[in-house]
């Protein structure tokens, strides 16, 4: 595995990082890549989220924390300079597999420091029970990037405060607030944060790729796809019925449909839930014309929606669109 450098160690805003690993992906040859980075204060999204649903917006914009939507899926994110984000890009394309092999590099890291972490979850690893790092990914053609959080020292007010989880999602992880869910690293080892990041990249990599100034120029390109109004806040679709709820090991959801005549018109379904296939190709369009009804669902819908949304069966799907969900 290739480590990647930088040309400089000028800091960048989030989305600068989200682009490398486009960027990495896209545009370079490397078989598989991995680097660490930082920033300041910064909420960061999922792709399938919306933000008034995730982020108190009054008290980001009030402490002047920005706020980002990636491309993965998964759940919302507070990260500042006591929090590492790493990065992984491999030419694999089965997700799957890509995401498992890297929690698990991972969970070995950890342990040759001497920290008994274990991966559990959909995307989580854990120390003693309580979450240290989360993960999520995305798909390119051609290969699979994986991107998450290592906590060490960050700020737990502004975390907090920044967040706003549904109440079932803490509670289906028997927890009433994010401080009773996380732990930070620094609470189970004597190393300093550089030395953390030194035996990571010394651990997960063999080699270096360094990046030069024309790789960073084309990088800030792919930024600015990331800073536009549109893709940070996406859209608000009509809606005359919402369906809310959360499915075990899978995640949070909530479709919103435009309904005429009692035959769905329209449909878009957020939520912290990870995609790996086409949610506009594979699953919308099935719902389109369809009635709630059992009957009519199960004519219309695929068979097997864990190809499109991890660990998704149709029929847990089904009970959520005509709200008989348990």
């Amino acid at each position: 595995m290739r480590h990647i450098i930088l040309p400089d160690e000028c800091p960048h805003r989030l989305p600068f990082y989200l682009a490398m690993e486009e960027y990495i992906a896209r545009h370079t040859d490397v078989a598989e890549a991995f680097f660490l980075w930082q920033v300041g204060p910064t909420v960061i999204f999922g792709r399938n989220q919306l933000i008034e649903n995730e982020v108190n917006v009054a008290y980001c914009h009030k402490e002047g924390i920005p706020c980002y939507r990636r491309k993965s899926g998964g759940g919302c994110v507070y990260s500042d300079e006591g929090n590492l984000m790493l990065s992984y890009i491999t030419r694999d394309e089965n997700v799957n597999l890509t995401f498992n092999r890297y929690i698990n590099l991972l969970v070995l890291a950890l342990y040759r420091m001497g920290i008994e972490a274990v991966a559990t979850g959909r995307n989580d690893i854990l120390i003693g029970g309580c979450k240290v790092s989360g993960n999520a990914f995305y798909h390119l053609p051609g290969c699979s990037i994986v991107h998450g959080t290592l906590l060490y020292d960050t700020n737990m007010d502004h975390m907090t405060q920044c967040l706003t989880p549904p109440r079932e999602k803490l509670q289906s992880k028997g927890v009433d607030s994010i401080r009773q869910h996380i732990t930070l690293l620094k609470e189970h080892t004597t190393l300093p944060l550089s030395a953390v990041k030194q035996h990571l990249v010394a651990t997960l990599c063999d080699g270096e790729y360094r990046l030069g100034a024309d790789d960073v120029a084309a990088i800030r390109t792919i930024e600015d796809t990331y800073l536009t109004d549109a893709f940070i806040y996406g859209h608000n679709p009509r809606y005359t019925l919402v369906r809310r709820g959360r499915i075990d090991g899978v995640g949070s959801f909530e479709v919103r449909l435009e309904m005429k005549n009692g035959v769905v018109k329209s449909a878009d379904i957020l939520g912290d839930y990870f995609l790996v296939g086409d949610l506009e190709e594979g699953l919308l369009p099935h719902l389109l014309g369809t009635r709630l009804e059992r009957e009519s669902l199960e004519a219309s819908l695929p068979q097997h929606l864990d190809d499109i949304i991890l660990h998704l069966r149709r029929e847990d799907f089904i009970h959520l669109l005509i709200g008989t969900q348990q």
